[in-house]
């Protein structure tokens, strides 16, 4: 079991450590029949992709794509932090996605659309009616709305087929999209659109979820007054309807400003528009960070050196073949479904499912139901969707006749007893599982078991993945080494071609949030003088896997003592009534802060409330110590969370401090928190005050 940093100096605690109580959990070995069938198979690949190599190895993965001109550098580090890679090289990201795959791929299935409702017919895309859908839109988007390449565009949608086509579209003549999630307000669009500069807006009028059909175009409006109001005026508003030649929305047209794109399209049947040749350093998109606080991030990612690290991680960490149906439940919105719905499996000629609804609406069979019916054999999920799965529907799997090969966790630490349960019912024991980590800002994996050759370790993500040198230093920049037990910040050593360009119009707020904290010397062109730092905290066990313990923000200070609230969450999970736990921090006049605990049961529990608040503090305290007794374990029916599953924790430690919870017009389930309020405050007029500012924004980001 690691242990707690010894306390050290008069202070009494050394502020550089987060604790850290892990114990090490067991191995489980890749079957053989994925082993033998892997893309990445060769003993050799640390050898290969190591220090001595780089950065000469990443050849490998741009040697995926199709260059209309090869690079003539593979890294330009002669700005550092401001990456160059594949420096002279020539693609477009449309091409290698679509055209290229024709001759072998043209009838095959690139896109499958499950609409939502059950009864609705599921909709296949060939390669050859994607390569004639994205040709048709390119030409409306360049002719119709006046783009050309370098120009920005802000799409808002929601998930259907129209959303990757219309990326795609943007890719061939070089536009950079902006793609904001669906579940995100107009003025979120607004602001994000006002900071990239757009002129354009492309909507959808509307979508189903958890059964209704939401008026989506009604958030165009506020978009084009935010962005107006920010400085920047919108010329068009491109709408796609859900079902063609029908408008679901109560929000009229605006003449003169919007457009229904089936309509424009009319203009454009059959044509044809040669994809742009973009130099490799082009930007390809940029994808907003979504914190609460503070003005969001533009996060600009190229053209050559995004497309491969996405066509390499693909290719060796999905394990994904042209023959494989492979299904992402993420959304598009986020940075997985960019690379790992989108542009990586496309690259690769995968067949790429893209559902519209909720995992678990009509009910928690229906991602099993889908998973039987397309025969989908990889299987791409957050550790968010498989709580809530195994909450609602524990045994249903098992009703269904699917078979995955490899399934993914991303976007969170998975905890180790919920890991058993995707590997155990959700996988049959057949699968693979890759718990990868990795951020907006990187493009694509950083650590992750590499599937055919590491066993797995529950709630571990594994070492660096292929030509990632991860590190972990304290506050003070000193390395901490593995089986150390001490967690600290996960930096990466080195550049690597998935990493973002800068941030849209800022460097300097680039330079300063990823690279200034470790730099070792700001003059120095070595790439070796500035490791990328995270900030996520991060534990290294003696195996060389790292286990990341979330964001550095998520950190309660108890007397002295950091805990990261995802190990107090992991231990909640074991006891056996609990389907979800949340941890935020409640102010406490003796030890600053305390960690407060809220838990949703298992449908069908009959342990009574009080037993199972005790099983949860006895639990805790056994897995990790008394420091890390909560002051209230607070049982509730559910948890307030995002339309992407999150469980906003912000509003949960709001409402343990009586504080004004703040905007929760974005969250799936807003009268859940009013619900949780009066249960904890009683009834009576709600907060309006402002707290300390490290509870104010406790697990703000998404």
């Amino acid at each position: 079991m690691a242990q707690s940093q010894v306390p050290v100096g008069a202070s009494g605690a050394d502020e550089a450590h987060i604790s850290a109580h892990w114990k090490e959990e067991e191995y489980y070995d890749p079957p053989k029949q994925f082993v033998e069938q892997a893309n990445l198979n060769d003993p050799r690949v640390a050898e290969k992709f190591g220090e001595k190599n780089f950065p000469k190895c990443y050849e490998e993965y741009a040697d995926m794509l199709t260059w209309f001109e090869r690079w003539h550098t593979v890294l330009d580090s002669s700005e550092p932090p401001f990456w160059k890679w594949f420096v002279g090289g020539k693609l477009n990201v449309c091409y290698n996605c679509v055209d290229r795959h024709l001759a072998k791929y043209k009838n095959k299935a690139a896109l499958i659309f499950v609409p939502e409702p059950e009864e609705d017919s599921i909709v296949a895309i060939t390669y050859q009616e994607l390569y004639n859908r994205v040709n048709e839109v390119a030409a409306m988007l360049r002719e119709f709305a006046g783009l050309k390449a370098g120009d920005r565009v802000t799409i808002h949608m929601p998930m259907i087929p129209e959303l990757p086509i219309t990326m795609l579209a943007c890719a061939r003549l070089g536009v950079v999209h902006s793609v904001v999630f669906g579940g995100f307000s107009g003025e979120a669009c607004g602001l994000r659109a006002a900071d990239s500069g757009s002129k354009v807006l492309i909507y959808a009028d509307s979508y189903y979820r958890s059964g209704k059909l939401i008026d989506h175009k009604m958030l165009s409006e506020i978009a084009v007054q935010t962005a107006e109001r920010e400085g920047q005026a919108i010329e068009k508003v491109l709408i796609w309807r859900r079902f063609p030649g029908k408008f679901n929305s109560a929000s009229p047209m605006v003449q003169g400003r919007d457009y229904f794109v089936d309509e424009a399209l009319k203009m454009f049947r059959g044509r044809k528009i040669d994809p742009v040749h973009m130099d490799s350093l082009a930007p390809l998109f940029l994808m907003y960070t979504s914190g609460t606080t503070g003005k969001p991030k533009g996060c600009q990612h190229s053209s050559g050196g995004y497309l491969a690290y996405a066509a390499g991680t693909s290719r060796y960490i999905q394990d994904i073949h042209p023959t494989d149906v492979y299904w992402c439940m993420a959304d598009i919105g986020w940075i997985t479904g960019h690379s790992y719905i989108v542009y990586g499996p496309l690259a690769l000629a995968a067949t790429s499912v893209i559902f519209e609804g909720v995992p678990n609406f009509p009910d928690a069979g229906r991602p099993w139901r889908i998973a039987e019916r397309l025969d989908v054999n990889i299987f791409h999920t957050s550790p968010t969707a498989v709580r809530m799965l195994r909450k609602a529907g524990p045994d249903e799997p098992k009703k269904y006749h699917y078979h995955f090969k490899h399934m993914t966790t991303v976007g969170e630490p998975i905890e180790p007893e919920v890991w058993r349960w995707y590997y155990s019912e959700v996988g049959k024991r057949e699968a693979v599982i890759v718990d990868t980590w990795w951020q907006t800002e990187t493009g694509g994996f950083l650590c992750s078991t590499k599937p055919a050759l590491d066993p797995m370790k529950p709630g571990s993500a594994g070492p660096g993945v292929p030509g990632i040198y991860p590190v972990i230093l304290d506050e003070m920049a000193k390395e901490i080494p593995a089986g150390a037990g001490r967690a600290g910040n996960i930096c990466i050593r080195n550049p690597w071609p998935g990493i973002m360009q800068t941030i849209w119009g800022d460097p300097q707020r680039f330079v300063r949030q990823y690279y200034q904290k470790y730099c070792k010397n700001p003059e120095s062109k070595d790439w070796r003088d500035w490791p990328y730092f995270a900030g996520d905290g991060a534990l290294l066990a003696k195996d060389g896997y790292f286990r990341i313990l979330g964001r550095v923000d998520d950190v309660i200070n108890v007397a002295g003592h950091r805990l990261g609230t995802k190990e107090i969450e992991s231990a909640c999970l074991t006891v056996a009534e609990v389907a979800e736990a949340a941890v935020v921090p409640v102010v406490d006049e003796i030890k600053g802060r305390m960690p407060e605990v809220y838990i949703a049961l298992k449908p069908g529990t009959s342990t009574p409330p009080g037993e199972v608040r005790d099983k949860v503090v006895h639990t805790i305290e056994t897995m990790i110590g008394k420091i890390a007794r909560p002051k209230t374990v607070r049982i509730v029916p559910d948890m307030p969370k995002t339309r992407s599953g999150k469980i906003m924790r912000r509003v949960l430690a709001a409402i343990s401090n009586n504080m004004n919870t703040g905007d929760i017009t974005t969250l799936a389930n807003p009268d859940i928190v009013e619900q949780i309020r009066v249960a904890v405050q009683g009834e009576g007029p709600v907060a309006t005050r402002e707290g300390p500012e490290d509870v104010k924004t406790f697990g703000s980001v998404e």
